[in-house]
């Protein structure tokens, strides 16, 4: 089997790279392709001045091998900036496999995957992400070190959802707080899209505080569910937007909040688990300009990197719940900085990241591993 990345091949007229890589400051981007076992993957690793780019590994049918590029561009950058602000030594990083989840999964193509992480040397460490499992990561093991969110069978800390749950409940109870003085959220209609794990566990949260759920999926049988179980009234998929709520919560996919969906809100705020909620970056500050409080998603959905840090560490769970709590107080400081300079709390958790990154860039840049640290952190 030949291992050699191929060279960058998109299927649209623009096809140069490195524009899209210097206007966003990436590092690296690589293009993995295993005939055996039909892997088509793209690696991104955006910044690495904090420490090793963490990411996980989506897979999806991409319509197009520019989406898949696009995607794993967009949830690279969010990385970084999620690492950043959870006060992680973390970097940056994503990748994409393009493939059917039903006909194309195989141990041997996550252990295809697994040699290409493998060669980075530890500058990207994979954990799991839409369309992937803890189990599928065994198989990326057998081939690499270098990858986190495995079963607890296997020394790892098990589901990460349980605790991004819980960060988005604080985030959302900063939220309340920045929006109507307290961060009681009983009482309060939450509109919940996405019933999966961590809107699942978010759900439990809020219905102990006493706030009255509804709830949204495209799975007919996952929202009928959590109706049951949480006493939640049913909003159809395609009336989200126009629910008069209090607190819309998108835990499904990314992109919700565009140019359509912005103007149909009826809540004051919105905070949820999802990555990339905004469509494009201006998107923040035109729920700004309508009076809506946005937490930004990689803020309040830390919870799985958080775990993911702990456990590449080698620490105990409860490290990681004491440094998932800070994010309560990060958000009321973020809201707070957004208050003060009167600019949207996206931008100004954009700004905080970056404030982050530049202070260690002065005595330290690109990450990249040396055999003693590989050794020493990720091979014992």
């Amino acid at each position: 089997m030949t291992m050699t990345p191929r060279s960058v091949q998109t299927d649209t007229p623009d096809r140069e790279l490195f524009p899209i890589m210097r206007a966003e400051s990436f590092e690296q981007v690589l293009y993995c392709h295993d005939r055996g076992s039909g892997l088509r993957a793209i690696i991104a690793i955006h910044d690495t001045t904090l420490g090793p780019a963490l990411g996980g590994i989506r897979m999806q049918p991409y319509p197009s091998e520019r989406d898949a590029l696009e995607d794993v561009l967009r949830l690279a950058r969010a990385m970084t900036y999620k690492a950043a602000m959870a006060g992680l030594n973390l970097g940056g990083g994503k990748s994409v496999i393009i493939g059917d989840l039903r006909r194309d999964k195989s141990e041997a193509l996550f252990r295809a995957m697994g040699r290409y992480i493998q060669a980075l040397g530890g500058r990207y460490i994979a954990a799991t992400d839409v369309g992937t499992t803890s189990e599928d990561l065994t198989h990326v093991r057998a081939e690499t070190p270098y990858v986190i969110g495995l079963p607890e069978a296997w020394g790892g800390l098990g589901d990460t959802s349980l605790l991004t749950g819980r960060t988005v409940y604080l985030g959302m109870k900063a939220g309340a707080e920045a929006v109507w003085g307290g961060g009681s959220l009983a009482g309060k209609r939450v509109l919940v899209q996405g019933t999966g794990k961590v809107g699942g566990h978010l759900m439990e949260l809020l219905e102990q505080e006493g706030a009255h759920l509804l709830v949204a999926d495209v799975q007919g049988d996952s929202v009928a569910s959590a109706a049951k179980r949480f006493n939640a009234a049913i909003v159809p998929p395609e009336d989200v937007y126009d629910v008069e709520c209090d607190i819309f919560s998108p835990n499904a996919l990314g992109a919700v909040l565009n140019d359509e969906t912005i103007p149909q809100l009826r809540a004051r705020l919105v905070c949820g688990g999802a990555n990339n909620q905004l469509a494009e970056d201006r998107h923040g500050e035109m729920l700004h300009e309508r009076g809506v409080a946005y937490a930004p998603d990689y803020v309040v959905n830390a919870g799985g990197i958080i775990s993911g840090e702990s456990e590449l560490l080698k620490a105990p769970r409860a490290r990681a719940e004491t440094m998932a709590a800070r994010v309560y107080e990060t958000m009321r400081q973020l809201f707070a900085r957004a208050r003060q300079e009167d600019i949207a709390p996206s931008v100004a958790a954009d700004r905080l990241a970056r404030e982050r990154i530049e202070q260690v860039a002065a005595v330290h840049r690109t990450f990249i591993a040396s055999d003693a640290h590989r050794d020493r952190t990720l091979l014992s």
